[in-house]
């Protein structure tokens, strides 16, 4: 786990420097030509940076573990690719599950991210929003300027890609946000997947995808390397419910059990629902509809779901998942140390403490 924390440490830097070529902390003249063209009439660039970069870069400060950036780099390296170009790109993935956070936190009504106000509480809903748009479309410089001179078939691929994984995570969150509202009673485990497959293992498959297409990956490696990250991402997602109700590094930065305060209809609470007795089922129905602010009624559903076994259930699952993914992408990437590294990524992402 340690050789995986030190990778990504040293990695996150390096992300974070080339997102700032793609998207600065100060906006000037300069990035706005470059991304906008010359202005019509004039630009008010202190406007911009107050509304725009200041918001999202104090966002961006409060840390994060860039590891979907490393998984491109990775996969770029694993078919034979370089690892300098996959990292000019890494932008691309980052910045679009950046967004996709500061708007999750505002459709949740949450309160704290990374151990600090959400964005919504501290610029505004509408800033938010704005800035939340933005960081999905800011990275797209990479693809119609093409700094990087890729050829015309991998712009292509990776316009196509970001395309088709950006509706999925609204289709994922379209269906998580009408969940916890309570507004389906019988959800199935393979409903709750797709759903966790949308919302979060898109954005790794994306990543792995991107690095795959930028090392030029054979057909079959880009078909695995995605499905592999995908899997790694529903993994992932599991980990971070886990942790939502029984991690406590976790839970300094998010909220104790802000899950059950949303609502969440995770693979945990599902499970329960299906093998708690019906007075268990009744009241845990009813404390996830009622949204509780109570600690003492978080606790509560807590309680029902670990004395159901839903934990160890779920962190059972998210293995088996992942070992799956793997035998499928193991044949057909080439030993490397690239390869090896994927694999102890994947590991970590499951069994991290936060």
């Amino acid at each position: 786990m340690g050789a995986i924390e030190d990778y990504l440490k040293k990695t996150q830097p390096l992300v974070d420097k080339e997102i700032e070529k793609v998207f600065p902390k100060k906006i000037g003249k300069k990035w706005l030509e470059f991304a906008l063209d010359k202005a019509d009439f004039a630009y008010d660039e202190e406007t911009i940076t107050k509304s725009a970069a200041e918001p999202i870069w104090e966002f961006l400060n409060r840390g994060g573990k860039r590891w979907r950036p490393a998984l491109t780099i990775l996969s770029c390296e694993a078919v034979g690719g370089k690892k300098e170009l996959a990292l000019k790109m890494t932008p691309l993935i980052e910045l679009v599950h950046e967004g996709t956070i500061m708007a999750d936190d505002l459709e949740d009504n949450s309160q704290t991210r990374r151990g600090k106000p959400c964005t919504h509480l501290l610029y505004g809903n509408d800033i938010a929003i704005n800035d939340g748009n933005l960081m999905y479309f800011a990275p797209l410089t990479l693809l119609y300027k093409n700094p990087y001179k890729l050829s015309e078939k991998q712009v292509r691929k990776i316009y196509d890609l970001y395309g088709k994984e950006m509706i999925r995570v609204s289709i994922g969150q379209a269906m998580d946000i009408y969940w916890h509202k309570g507004s389906k009673t019988s959800i199935s485990e393979k409903e709750y997947l797709q759903m966790c497959s949308y919302k979060t293992g898109v954005l790794a498959r994306f990543a792995a995808k991107l690095g795959a297409i930028l090392g030029n990956a054979k057909p079959e490696q880009e078909k695995a390397l995605g499905k592999f990250a995908e899997t790694i991402g529903i993994a992932f997602q599991i980990q971070d419910d886990i942790l939502n109700l029984v991690g406590e590094e976790f839970q300094k930065g998010k909220g104790v059990g802000e899950d059950i305060h949303e609502g969440k209809r995770t693979i945990m609470a599902l499970h329960a629902l299906q093998h708690a007795g019906e007075a268990e089922k009744t009241r845990l129905i009813e404390i996830l509809n009622s949204h509780p602010a109570s600690q003492e009624t978080i606790n509560e559903a807590i309680e029902i779901i670990k004395k159901n076994g839903s934990i160890e259930y779920a962190k059972e699952k998210a293995k088996t998942l992942v070992k799956q993914a793997w035998k499928k992408l193991n044949p057909v990437l080439k030993e490397s140390t690239a390869k090896k590294t994927l694999k102890d990524f994947a590991d970590y992402l499951i069994e991290r403490k936060i």
